[in-house]
């Protein structure tokens, strides 16, 4: 590799003779080459002894990073490439782990945290999340509706006129659903408007709630969710240092304090979540999620338990 490189290099200057003649870093005159302030062995012809220094050196040097902003002017600049390197965009869905930055509610840095890449780095599948906040809504649903039926419904039980002779229709009780005040008809009742989703599917759903925010970059964690005093002007603060945020949702690990608390009930855009009651259909209300590290942790452990059949 060291060879075809120095002939790349070599190539792109011409002969080693002109490259003497133009006072180059190469100079063949005494037998040595000068790269980068280094000695090599060399020769006059295109042809290089196979000198073991010289593919050490060699060796080390290609593996050197160069730009043209490089304080050493000894290498030529108009050989240098000016695009900027830039890595490829991150595929989802590939459950790789994540490494994100650390940080509190007053932006100090607190290191990184490796986030399990079997949780937040699921593929995105959008019809898990419908069929998950279809149970969620359904399951929450009060079902207290009530009607009365005609034995609910107060009033007299006497026949209102007798059976014929008046030339109006028959009928055995005013409390029926052709009278006002009268019964309803299969009305509703209360009862469970929950629907039967496997557990698995469940969990899935919350997998990809999390991976999908932290693909758009709205995951953030923190050290920890305390705060100096209960004043809400201390989550207003944050939160208008955030930018493209409309909704906040932060989740602590273990119970709420009483803090923090009392610092986000009256805002509207801001919510608390204990890590046990975090769900699909409150990560997607808020278009940003915070968590502590305490949080994540527990999080990560509950999707790694197995689940009981």
């Amino acid at each position: 590799m060291a060879l075809s490189i120095s002939r790349k290099i070599l190539r792109s200057f011409g002969s080693l003779n002109s490259l003497g003649r133009l006072g180059s870093p190469f100079s063949a005159s005494n037998g040595k080459g000068h790269i980068l302030g280094v000695d090599v062995p060399c020769v006059e012809s295109s042809v290089f002894r196979k000198d073991e220094s010289f593919f050490l050196s060699c060796r080390r040097y290609s593996t050197s990073i160069l730009t043209p902003d490089s304080s050493d002017g000894s290498f030529p600049s108009d050989l240098l490439t000016k695009k900027r390197v830039s890595t490829p965009e991150r595929e989802i869905g590939l459950h790789q782990d994540l490494v994100i930055p650390v940080t509190n509610l007053h932006n100090e840095d607190k290191g990184f945290m490796c986030l399990a890449g079997d949780v937040f780095d699921v593929p995105i599948r959008k019809d898990i999340i419908h069929r998950v906040v279809r149970w969620q809504l359904a399951k929450r649903q009060q079902g207290t509706h009530s009607t009365k039926t005609i034995s609910e419904v107060s009033g007299t039980g006497r026949k209102p006129w007798r059976q014929k002779g008046t030339g109006r229709a028959r009928h055995g009780t005013l409390r029926g659903a052709q009278f006002r005040g009268g019964a309803t008809m299969h009305g509703p009742k209360p009862r469970s408007h929950a629907i039967k989703l496997n557990k698995k599917v469940r969990r899935l759903g919350l997998k990809i709630a999390l991976s999908a925010r932290a693909a758009e970059g709205k995951l953030m964690v923190f050290e920890d969710l305390e705060i100096s005093s209960h004043k809400t002007k201390n989550i207003v603060n944050y939160f208008n240092q955030l930018e493209n945020t409309k909704k906040l949702l932060l989740v602590d690990g273990g119970p709420i304090s009483e803090k923090l608390k009392l610092a986000t009930q009256n805002v509207h855009y801001v919510n608390v979540l204990p890590s046990i009651g975090l769900n699909v259909y409150s990560i997607l209300l808020h278009d940003t999620l915070v968590m502590s590290r305490d949080a994540v942790n527990r999080i990560v452990e509950r999707m790694h338990t197995p689940i009981n059949r």
